[in-house]
């Protein structure tokens, strides 16, 4: 499973793919931040804080995550060497998760150079240090658990075809109901509590709960409870193909 999941890590980085979304994700975010007039930018904002980072990076990953995981399964199988990986001596659980792991790290390292920003930040306070740390790494990791599931959703949809633009498509579809779409459904005036009990099954309610700064177990076992039932579907795409 190692050597498998340095295989797809060292295939990221051998290819223009994962610089290009390393340099995409980081010039979108810092142009927003930093150079663009706008609600996000820090200069003009006027207080010691990056929010901004957290608002822009889920709807940049709702693109990018994908066109790192449509590849995953996808291109094995339009390439052939789909039955060949299959009778590696892995389980297709341990397959699925270098995969994802893999698709992780990647995102893991784009999202590192921000830490940059947060030091400006912690700079350029009035005085120095004047910013929200807890609710800065909150989010920070807020952002890598749905980071992480927008992963397991491209490796699932990746897993369904052969066809890397259908898998790219699917996934962005899939991830932008699971990050807007329980929201959205609000709007339609649900009785009772319903409508809370149907705006906590998004991402959204969890990601901007963790991004408080306070760390849920709740939260947690959501963001887990949701990555393991993606991987769990694409072990079972991928288990069709024994039947």
């Amino acid at each position: 499973m190692y050597s498998l999941f340095l295989k797809e890590i060292r295939t990221f980085l051998s290819s223009l793919l994962g610089y290009i979304v390393i340099v995409v994700f980081l010039t979108v975010i810092g142009l927003l931040l930093w150079v663009f007039p706008s609600n996000f930018n820090v200069l003009d904002f006027g207080y010691a804080n990056v929010d901004g980072l957290f608002i822009i990076a889920p709807f940049v990953f709702l693109f990018l995550v994908p066109a790192v995981t449509m590849r995953s399964f996808a291109e094995e199988k339009k390439s052939g060497t789909i039955e060949l990986l299959l009778t590696r001596p892995l389980s297709d659980m341990q397959i699925i998760l270098a995969k994802f792991l893999a698709g992780c790290a990647l995102v893991f390292f784009s999202l590192l150079p921000t830490l940059f920003y947060y030091f400006s930040v912690y700079q350029l306070g009035f005085p120095p240090g004047n910013i929200d740390s807890g609710g800065f790494f909150g989010s920070f990791l807020g952002l890598l658990f749905l980071a992480s599931v927008f992963v397991s959703v491209g490796i699932f949809t990746s897993s369904l075809t052969d066809n890397q633009v259908i898998a790219f498509i699917g996934a962005v579809l899939i991830s932008a109901f699971l990050y807007l779409g329980f929201e959205s459904v609000l709007d339609f005036g649900w009785p009772g509590g319903l409508d809370l009990l149907i705006y906590s099954l998004g991402i959204s309610a969890h990601y901007s709960s963790i991004s408080r700064g306070v760390v849920d177990t709740r939260d947690l076992v959501y963001f887990a409870s949701v990555i393991a039932f993606f991987l769990f579907l694409t072990r079972f795409s991928l288990a069709r193909r024994k039947w």
